[in-house]
């Protein structure tokens, strides 16, 4: 499907920003694509498997989309938002917000950094205070991705003074056509086509009977949920990055530097030799990480060891390969 979306292949997504697409008035691109992939799984045309292996393979595909603000948002949908829902969530609920999101009908988003509180995840001040049978929720959510045109949001919040900072928090699904709450879409450097926002509740009402799980175990819950985040993140990244490297390699064999191509360099060699092998010690990596998931392990050591690596490679990678291509890596043609 990557391969034969040109909304997912080219930079005129990006340049767009997250443009309309054809559903109906609100819908995004990335909803469009979220549609299509949920049609393509339950027509049975796509089938990602029974495990997070086939959700694995699912993000390596995704990585060769060059409009990656598409597949961040989809990733949101697949392995941020919903992991927890459909874990721990009751059959009411995932009727009403599960299913519509694996058909790619709603999206959703996670509610979790807030100002100040971004790594640091038991510090999040958003409180949900019970009324009757209805939890009242005021406070902020901060670079929430989806959350412009979310139908939805998984939010981490505190339910308790008592018990923090760990066995405070709760996971609650909030309708985000729900009264009291307001949307700032925040500009970014990049990843235009997906939509990032500041998202503030002032007593906005929900009933309980959207919580997640058990009341006091959100924090529980999200470490487990940011796992498959971090799994996503790795798969994804290690294709874009071999696709990188593979059409770098591609120009070095026709640019021509003192009458030879600079692939000619046993220093080229060298270089692109290293890169290959970091990354697929990192798929390695992952796909070790994979395994010990789906057979019931902990995986948090491994996801973080993986999503560091991959990190440090997207961070210079692309720096070290822009130099093999000279003055044509300024071009924005060749973004």
């Amino acid at each position: 499907m990557v391969k034969e979306n040109p909304s997912l292949r080219t930079d005129e997504t990006e340049k767009g920003g997250n443009g309309r697409a054809a559903r109906g008035p609100g819908r995004r691109l990335h909803g469009a694509i979220a549609h299509k992939l949920g049609t393509a799984i339950l027509s049975g045309q796509y089938q990602p498997g029974d495990t997070l292996s086939g959700e694995v393979a699912f993000a390596e595909e995704m990585g060769h989309a060059r409009a990656q603000g598409v597949s961040t948002a989809i990733g949101v949908q697949s392995n941020m938002a919903t992991p927890a829902l459909a874990t721990h969530g009751s059959d009411e609920l995932r009727q009403e917000f599960l299913a519509p999101a694996i058909a790619g009908e709603m999206i959703g988003c996670i509610g979790v950094t807030e100002e100040g509180s971004g790594s640091d995840v038991s510090s999040v001040r958003s409180f949900a205070r019970k009324d009757g049978d209805d939890y009242v929720i005021s406070g902020n959510k901060m670079f929430i991705t989806n959350s412009i045109q979310a139908d939805w949001m998984c939010m981490l919040c505190n339910t308790n003074e008592d018990n923090g900072p760990h066995r405070n928090k709760t996971l609650i699904i909030v309708p985000m056509n729900s009264k009291g709450i307001s949307k700032t879409k925040l500009k970014k450097l990049g990843l235009h086509c997906s939509d990032t926002g500041h998202i503030n509740f002032d007593e906005v009402r929900v009933p309980q009977r959207n919580r997640i799980g058990e009341e006091g175990m959100g924090f529980m819950y999200q470490m487990e949920q940011f796992q498959e985040e971090r799994l996503y993140a790795v798969g994804r990244t290690v294709t874009f990055l071999e696709d990188a490297l593979e059409e770098t390699i591609d120009y070095a064999r026709q640019r021509q530097a003192f009458g030879r191509p600079i692939l000619d360099n046993q220093t080229m060699h060298y270089k692109m030799a290293e890169m290959q092998s970091q990354l697929e010690a990192i798929r390695s990596l992952l796909y070790r990480a994979t395994d010990i998931y789906v057979g019931g392990g902990n995986v948090t050591k491994l996801a973080s060891m993986a999503k560091y690596l991959i990190g440090v490679m997207a961070s210079e990678m692309p720096a070290q390969l822009l130099q093999f291509w000279g003055g044509q890596g300024f071009m924005a043609e060749n973004r």
